[in-house]
Formats: C-alpha cells, sequence, structure tokens
C-alpha cells in the first residue's frame, strides 16, 4: 500500500502562487508515477501533471503549461508543484496520485492510489 497526503493549499488572490505538496509512505518505488489532478465542483478530474520518481518524461496538462511545475525529491518521498500566475479557473480541489509503473497518463482511472486532496482557492 501507499499513502499519499497533499498540502499546501489555501485561498489566494489571482496572479499568486502556491506550492503543493505531496508527501509518499509505504511501499513506495522510484518506478512509480506520480500525478497531480484537479477536480472543480460538478466538473470531472482533470489531468494536472505527472512526473516519474527516478526521473523520465514529464506531462502537463494544457490549460497549466508554462505556469504550472512538478518536481519530485526521491529522498523526501514527496512531489511537488509550484503554480505561479494563479487564475480563478484553477479553483479546485487537488489530488496527488501514485500508479504502479514508470509511465505517466492523463487518465485517472489509471492510477492505483490518491490522496484526500487540498483546496485551492482563487480569488478575482
Amino acid at each position: 500500500q501507499v499513502q499519499l497526503v497533499e498540502s499546501g493549499g489555501g485561498l489566494v488572490q489571482a496572479g499568486d502562487s502556491l506550492r503543493l505538496s505531496c508527501a509518499a509512505s509505504g511501499r513506495t518505488s522510484s518506478s512509480y508515477a506520480m500525478g497531480w489532478f484537479r477536480q472543480a465542483p460538478g466538473k470531472e478530474r482533470d489531468f494536472v501533471a505527472g512526473i516519474v520518481w527516478n526521473g523520465g518524461k514529464i506531462l502537463y496538462g494544457d490549460s497549466v503549461k508554462g505556469r504550472f511545475t512538478i518536481s519530485s525529491d526521491s529522498a523526501q518521498n514527496t512531489v511537488y508543484l509550484q503554480m505561479n500566475s494563479l487564475k480563478p479557473e484553477d479553483t479546485a480541489v487537488y489530488y496527488c496520485a501514485a500508479r504502479r509503473t514508470n509511465l505517466v497518463v492523463r487518465t485517472p482511472g489509471y492510477y492505483d492510489y490518491w490522496g484526500q486532496g487540498t483546496q485551492v482557492t482563487v480569488s478575482s
């Protein structure tokens, strides 16, 4: 089992920055793919960004390219999502997810473990 705990969410104004963290524990592996997703009320869960622990391809959702950066710290078992130039439409619950393979994909159903989520609210 893998446990994921997100932190760093909050209420900010448009144009501000936030950094989310996802602390992983349990049976983690350097070959796992990690993803950030978000879900706004009444909407589907959307892919934000993904990375593999031991390096490899990084993917971003189209709406966050150039503004968000995903990174990982294997020593700390933590994945980060740096969010800059935040917009009101970025408001959502942000979830961290892990996949038992080294391939990042955009479909939430292919991820095996999920955190509880952290709320990000961006006011205009």
